[in-house]
């Protein structure tokens, strides 16, 4: 049974501990705004830009003259998985359900005899799919210190992406990431960026007939490396609001559960405080009935 002072230090422990996560949860909830309303900001121009580049991929169709982006390489044997999390735990299972997607893809198409490299965004990703994966593994980057993810990072990690493409590393390429519903609920999300994919969508212009100058190849020639760029950049922007508010509801939960803990052990210290004063008194009443 622990002692009067063991209990007592336990305590103090916990309430400091205690103190970190609450700060810690204040932080998240502060940063946890700007990443919002960026990754909200980007949404209306992400789906606006596939709904054009839709119009536009439709139009050329399966032809030969289509980009090498939009037609791949007429195989599928070799895949990259980009697999985006955070550079931080602390998140709750923010960074190991985004690992938990990509290592079931990989097995995957493992299993279906097909090639599998990773390219892992953020240090806990990395660490996640070490053991599994690590003889997969074709680069990382780190992002450790970037204050605030722009677009500029993105466009880092879309060259990247690009050169092993044009260089024939792979034939398709997806990203992992975590899209932000809102602070309990993220959803660890695979997207195909190469080929590019584009889903039509009705819309105002749904009717319109367009002329383009130049042609429709030339223009996706131009707007599909900024497609993956952008497509990244969406990624990495809801990823930093999922980390956020994942990390504010996982501290959250810390602070709660380290006021219960506080609870229980002041109660078993008032107890184990009690039981010393009653064989105190108990010792007393024996010596003075002995006298």
């Amino acid at each position: 049974m622990p002692s009067l002072k063991d209990l007592k230090n336990r305590i103090e422990s916990v309430k400091s501990t205690r103190k970190i996560t609450k700060a810690m949860q204040m932080v998240a909830a502060a940063k946890l705004r700007r990443a919002q309303e960026s990754a909200e900001a980007s949404r209306p121009y992400a789906e606006r830009f596939n709904a054009v580049m839709a119009g536009l991929a439709a139009s050329v169709g399966g032809s030969d003259s289509a980009p090498k982006l939009l037609r791949g390489t007429g195989s599928d044997d070799v895949h990259l998985l980009v697999v985006m999390t955070a550079e931080r735990g602390l998140c709750g299972g923010f960074n190991a359900n985004i690992a938990k997607l990509a290592r079931a893809k990989a097995d995957e198409l493992r299993g279906k005899g097909k090639t599998v490299k990773v390219l892992t965004v953020g240090k806990k990703g990395r660490d996640a799919l070490k053991r599994d994966f690590g003889d997969l593994f074709v680069g990382h980057i780190d992002l450790s210190e970037v204050k605030r993810i722009g677009y500029n990072n993105a466009q880092d990690i879309a060259k990247d992406v690009l050169s092993r493409f044009d260089g024939g590393e792979f034939d398709v390429a997806t990203i992992f990431y975590s899209k932000f519903v809102n602070v309990v609920t993220q959803i660890p999300t695979a997207q195909q960026v190469i080929p590019a994919s584009f889903e039509e969508t009705e819309g105002d212009d749904s009717g319109a007939v367009f002329d383009y100058e130049p042609s429709e190849e030339a223009i996706l020639a131009d707007l599909l490396p900024k497609g993956v760029a952008t497509a990244i950049f969406s990624a990495l922007l809801e990823n930093g609001a999922s980390e956020q508010g994942a990390r504010m509801s996982a501290m959250d939960n810390a602070t709660r559960n380290a006021g219960e803990m506080i609870d229980k052990l002041t109660i078993q210290f008032n107890r184990s405080r009690q039981a010393v004063i009653t064989n105190e008194l108990i010792e007393i009443i024996s010596g003075a009935e002995a006298l």
